[in-house]
């Protein structure tokens, strides 16, 4: 075993978690100022472009969080299995088996966009222009998703080594590329052409493509605890198994977490374009908790999983909770602040007074329950590291139904309108962090070893 994987295996959780989720917090909170900063350019052009980017933000959140959290975090875990157990030639042959899954999950997503994506669109109520504009951002987005999956997936294998500070600096290089490049598409600035909101769409892809191409070139180069190396390729069941078993039953996570914003999308819809945008602002900011709890999460699925792989479960779980505790600290705080102060910052994205009414209630009703979304995000990414999900996938099917029906009931049978929505979601978030903490104190990852 090398002595930076014998250090991650005995130094005090606190501060090891600490410095390791330092990087990857500061990256993703400077990766959050992409989705920010296209909803202020996407708003410069109007409360119908706001709409459409709704419309199709659960779309790019699942892609997002399906490769980078679904495979991503399976591809972390098993990694830091396979090095915690010591067993690095094991470590090094999982890295073209996850370049291998990344390749078929693009292609696959593409697929499903052209034959289902309209209609899906429609259903979610999209029509006329604002349905065309959310299908032709959608439709870039697919055509170039080999570049994102490929972007979650190499910087999962990096966190699998441990090595968080590589892949933080890689996304913060990325932000700084994708947001220029944004408002320069979408507004056509500097006689670029305006793209509207496709321009969006296409930065993406574009610095996608630059980062992952650096990625996988810096993870070819020898030094490191594992490379990517040819003479490694050698697929194999067995292989595949140890990705897919984590990663298939943590792919339900993020389709049932998206799925409930599409529903609660076309819910909100019924209530005029006006409430569609404010809701797409008030979720994109709820949304934007992922990758800032994700900055503790990496580091919780990669100590969780050298823990598990070295057959140390009480390690595990006392990552579990510290880790967890940061991650309801950071969102609780996030959130109150937000519902706190909502005039400061919904402004900054739409001076439309129906939106603004539509985001701000939103933010004041599920804003203070984000300490909940906080707590079980982050032990999700934790549950990844020690190989079994069967409780986050059980707490997101309790969140769906709690969510749906009760928006449902609420809004429409006991005429509370769209506030009924928002109460709803609010109650399905606190269930869900209070679910999946019970479930470490009860002992769900003590099978693993």
């Amino acid at each position: 075993m090398d002595d930076r994987t014998r250090h991650l295996l005995t130094s005090a959780p606190a501060p090891l978690l600490i410095r390791l989720a330092t990087p990857n917090a500061l990256a993703f909170t400077v990766q959050s100022s992409v989705s920010l900063a296209e909803v202020w350019f996407i708003g410069q052009l109007g409360t119908s472009a706001l709409a459409s980017i709704a419309l199709a933000f659960p779309l790019l959140m699942l892609m997002q969080t399906m490769s980078g959290g679904a495979l991503g975090g399976a591809v972390t875990s098993a990694i830091a299995r396979a090095l915690g157990a010591g067993d690095r030639d094991k470590a090094q042959r999982l890295i073209w088996h996850a370049l291998a899954i990344a390749a078929a999950g693009s292609g696959l997503f593409l697929l499903l966009f052209l034959v289902f994506g309209w209609a899906l669109l429609a259903f979610l109520g999209g029509s006329g222009d604002i349905l065309e504009q959310s299908a032709s951002y959608c439709l870039v987005l697919f055509a170039g998703g080999l570049f994102i999956w490929l972007l979650g997936v190499v910087g999962a294998v990096f966190r699998g080594m441990g090595n968080m500070k590589l892949p933080a600096l890689l996304m913060i290089a990325s932000a700084l590329i994708q947001v220029p490049l944004s408002g320069i598409l979408v507004l056509g600035l500097f006689g670029a052409p305006q793209l509207g909101i496709v321009g969006a769409a296409v930065s993406a892809v574009i610095s996608s493509l630059l980062i992952s191409a650096v990625m996988l070139t810096l993870l070819g180069r020898p030094g490191r605890v594992i490379q990517l190396d040819a003479r490694a390729i050698s697929f194999s069941t067995a292989l595949f198994h140890d990705i897919f078993k984590v990663a298939l039953p943590a792919s339900l996570s993020p389709l049932l977490t998206i799925l409930t914003i599409m529903v609660l999308t076309a819910m909100v819809a019924t209530f005029g374009e006006a409430a569609l945008a404010g809701y797409g602002i008030g979720s994109r900011i709820e949304f934007l908790l992922i990758p800032l709890v994700f900055g503790i999460g990496a580091a919780m699925t990669s100590l969780v999983g050298l823990s598990i792989g070295a057959g140390n479960i009480a390690r595990a779980e006392r990552i579990g909770w510290t880790g967890s505790a940061f991650a309801a600290g950071l969102a609780g705080v996030v959130g109150l602040a937000l519902a706190a102060f909502p005039e400061v910052w919904i402004y900054a994205f739409t001076n439309d007074p129906a939106a603004f009414d539509a985001a701000r209630s939103y933010i004041r009703i599920v804003g203070p329950f984000f300490a909940f979304q906080g707590l079980g995000l982050s032990l999700y990414f934790a549950s990844q590291g020690a190989g079994t999900v069967t409780w986050p996938i059980l707490a997101t099917i309790v969140r769906v139904v709690l969510a749906v029906g009760g928006s449902w009931m609420l809004a429409f049978w006991l005429d509370m309108g769209l506030q009924g929505v928002f109460i709803a979601a609010a109650g399905a978030m606190v269930t869900y962090g209070f679910l999946i903490a019970a479930s470490l104190k009860l002992g769900a990852w003590r099978g693993q070893v």
